[in-house]
């Protein structure tokens, strides 16, 4: 009984210690609390000294803030499915009913980082399901180090706060003992890292352990130092926050970092260790037929299918043909939604997995986020007449209902000023801003070197697929050899090439491909052409310095401008 009184008073003492920690920092931050994490499984599974000191904070319970681990501090992304996180989290919930602890906070921690980032989709979901979690923290995004470039994004609803390094890990215990010794930390409190990181990051999230406060305390000496050197030093005036108010005061001063902005998880090997086993990057592709629309990309689309080593992207019920990942509101879906949509390759090392999403040409966000994610990747976008690419864009719209296509001409459509309906400037601008080539170009070519980069003559391709085929399979560096020649064949009904199948038979494109439509207006052309004029310029300057011969279309609109 006297070793057992022993641990009591050592227990009593430490949580005393707790305590008049945060009333000494409540004097320099304003409403400091100790936001305590709690796995539930460990409670009462250690020395009589350690279940005492269990017992003596949840009596103490209301005199801090709590937030949920995962009940056997297991890593999220180490379960496969929904469900099963949800069990796990459902038992920790319980045992936060049971015991008083606050279960209402918003805030909760994945052990280790994982399943934050990398996204692992299932515990966002089972977060939400269970503690109505709005908010969460992480080190690894977009990676670990530099510490001062860490960010903070939204996923699923979920706030992610960047969490800053103190310098205190599970293996930093005592004082005398600190890494690089004492004075180290001691250098980093008083003008160092630590006091930099509180100084140039207006809100801070630091996460420490439980031997951090045990032992000689090295926990409480760090912060109650680190705050009255920043009281005596400058004028800041800190102060605490609630993890949901935090995270909201975050997103108002950075609202620009609400987009993550997604990497490639095998780049990093921190990553890639909590990064869930069965994902591969052999799931996303190694390279992107951009577009623009209506230049002949579900034509090329089908021709690459045809190689053996090949294969695009699978439909979905609500993307259809095109995944249209990097452009629009899918990106926020998250990682593991795009990459549902490629099958398992053979043989990942290879063969060819694409995309095709003719939209991501002329997307200011696209090429930035395909970068991120695929750094390596080759990309392939197909040119014609801007012009006529504009005038079908406006057929294809007719065809497909578009209110205001159906109820303006075409030449109405282009020529029209800012004063017209919303929807009529929608329609212009889908016709006409694609044809920006030059400017476009130049945003995919800021985020990949020009030898990733494959522009095709549409009516090259059109006209010679086979050659054009043969170039590209030089661009990919995809093997077998395929040979287009023997595998095409011109349907001068369609008035296009298609596949040629065994026993003379063909597979064509559908009927809303190779759609005729009247020619257009004359009127139209001429107000085109002089619309296009710089931008044609501009590409024909562009072509010049990467090398690349001008399409014939080019050739005769520059003429038309001498």
């Amino acid at each position: 009984m006297a070793v057992r009184s022993s641990d009591s008073a050592a227990c009593d003492a430490g949580l005393q210690a707790l305590l008049e920690t945060q009333n000494l920092l409540r004097t320099q931050v304003a409403n400091f609390t100790f936001n305590l994490g709690f796995s539930g499984k460990f409670y009462h599974t250690g020395t009589r000294a350690e279940d005492e000191g269990d017992d003596l904070l949840l009596r103490s319970v209301d005199q801090f803030w709590w937030f949920p681990h995962m009940w056997s501090h297991m890593q999220p992304h180490l379960f496969r499915n929904e469900s099963s996180l949800v069990e796990q989290m459902v038992l920790n919930k319980e045992f936060a009913l049971e015991h008083g602890i606050p279960v209402r906070s918003g805030y909760a921690v994945a052990p280790h980082h994982s399943g934050v980032y990398p996204v692992h989709l299932p515990l966002y979901a089972a977060w939400r399901k269970v503690w109505g979690v709005q908010v969460t923290s992480t080190e690894e995004y977009p990676h670990l180090k530099p510490a001062r470039h860490r960010k903070g994004f939204v996923h699923d609803s979920i706030m992610v706060l960047p969490r800053q390094t103190c310098g205190l890990f599970t293996h930093t215990i005592f004082y005398k003992e600190y890494p690089g010794g004492p004075q180290e930390l001691d250098k980093s409190i008083r003008g160092g890292e630590l006091f930099l990181t509180v100084l140039l990051n207006p809100i801070s999230v630091f996460m420490t352990h439980l031997s951090n406060y045990g032992n000689d305390r090295l926990g409480p000496y760090t912060f109650v130092h680190l705050a009255d050197f920043v009281h005596s030093c400058t004028n800041l005036r800190l102060q605490t926050l609630p993890p949901v108010q935090l995270a909201r005061k975050y997103f108002e001063l950075f609202p620009e970092q609400r987009d993550p902005l997604w990497q490639n998880p095998c780049d990093d090997k921190r990553h890639k260790d909590i990064w869930s086993r069965e994902k591969t990057c052999g799931h996303l592709p190694r390279f992107l037929v951009i577009g623009p629309q209506k230049t002949g990309t579900t034509a090329l689309c089908l021709f690459l299918l045809m190689h053996p080593s090949v294969a695009s992207s699978l439909p979905g019920p609500q993307t259809l043909e095109e995944v249209q990942f990097f452009n629009g509101n899918n990106y926020h879906k998250g990682l593991d939604w795009y990459m549902g949509f490629f099958p398992t390759p053979p043989n990942a090392s290879a063969d060819f997995l694409f995309e095709k999403s003719s939209s991501y040409f002329h997307s200011e966000d696209a090429p930035k986020r395909a970068a991120s994610l695929v750094p390596k990747a080759k990309i392939i976008t197909i040119l014609i007449d801007p012009s006529d690419r504009a005038y079908s864009w406006y057929q294809h719209q007719r065809s497909h209902g578009d209110p205001a296509a159906l109820r303006f001409d075409f030449h109405a459509v282009v020529t029209t000023g800012p004063e017209a309906p919303p929807e009529l400037l929608a329609l212009q601008r889908t016709c006409l801003v694609p044809g920006w080539y030059a400017a476009h170009l130049e945003r995919w070519l800021a985020h990949f070197a020009a030898s990733q980069l494959l522009i095709i003559d549409g009516q090259q391709l059109r006209s010679y697929p086979a050659t054009v085929m043969d170039e590209i399979q030089k661009f990919l560096g995809v093997t077998p050899h395929y040979n287009y020649s023997q595998a095409l064949t011109f349907d001068p009904q369609k008035g296009f090439w298609c596949q040629l199948l065994e026993g003379g038979k063909t597979r064509c494109l559908g009927k809303s491909k190779g759609r005729k439509y009247p020619p257009m207006a004359s009127e139209s052309r001429a107000f085109l052409s002089s619309y296009y004029r710089d931008h044609n310029v501009e590409l024909a300057k562009l072509l010049h310095r990467l090398g690349q011969p001008l399409p014939a279309w080019l050739r005769q609109e520059l003429q038309k401008a001498r």
